[in-house]
């Protein structure tokens, strides 16, 4: 393997662990705020990423999104993953601040990611040498170690942002509707995401597998959210 590649997977990996371990802390850190003593107890609120790691979301999804292509003489691929979900008391979150805990408690993790590729398109567009291209930082990695290891961070942060956003069972997109369905008292879509979630990762997959769907719910944002960060 080439020095280029390693750095490439080195960068990667760190802005990865970045942005899934800091999405994770992010809900169990407002749900401690509302009196939820869970994810603190279990040592969860650490920034320690090996008390994060989910061997499929964090190891094997990553891999495969990042190899696979390049089996076939691709570029590699969409680097996506997660981490191991931190533990929620829902009951005491809402006993202690309503529904509208509970809905800071599912948007927390996607505003952590939001304002970190906030923060690296600020630097990523102030430190980026005028003249080159993102071809040419790409292609040599080596070179702009730190500045590719922002751009990750900021691609990376992006993504995660809009997965979690999309209405998909056991995500934060879904959790959040769950959550203001039952505030306004509208019951049946409450009731329509907790049935689905035997089927999220089915869903999961589908989205990842098949390309005009990836493409539209999560290529497409993500290169518009990409386009309004760096404009």
């Amino acid at each position: 393997m080439e020095t280029l590649d390693i750095v490439k997977i080195v960068t990667a990996i760190a802005a990865l662990i970045i942005a899934i371990v800091g999405h994770e802390i992010m809900h169990g850190w407002v749900a401690y705020k509302y009196g939820d003593n869970t994810a603190k107890d279990q040592g969860r609120l650490s920034i320690n990423p090996l008390v994060h790691i989910d061997l499929f979301g964090t190891i094997l999804v990553p891999a495969m999104m990042y190899f696979i292509p390049m089996l076939f003489g691709a570029s590699s691929g969409l680097l996506f993953g997660w981490a191991k979900p931190v533990p929620i008391n829902t009951r005491t979150v809402i006993s202690n601040g309503g529904y509208n805990a509970a809905m800071q408690v599912s948007l927390a993790g996607i505003v952590y990611n939001l304002v970190m590729a906030t923060l690296a398109s600020i630097a990523f567009t102030n430190m980026m040498p005028q003249g080159l291209g993102l071809r040419e930082l790409i292609a040599n990695a080596d070179q702009f170690i730190f500045l590719h290891f922002i751009w990750m961070l900021l691609i990376i942060n992006v993504v995660l942002a809009v997965f979690n956003l999309l209405p998909v069972p056991q995500f934060d997109g879904a959790h959040f509707l769950t959550y203001l369905s039952l505030k306004l008292g509208i019951n049946k879509v409450a009731e329509f995401f907790i049935k689905m979630e035997p089927y999220g990762m089915i869903i999961v997959i589908i989205m990842l597998v098949v390309d005009p769907i990836r493409n539209v719910i999560l290529v497409m944002p993500v290169q518009l959210l990409l386009q309004l960060l760096l404009s």
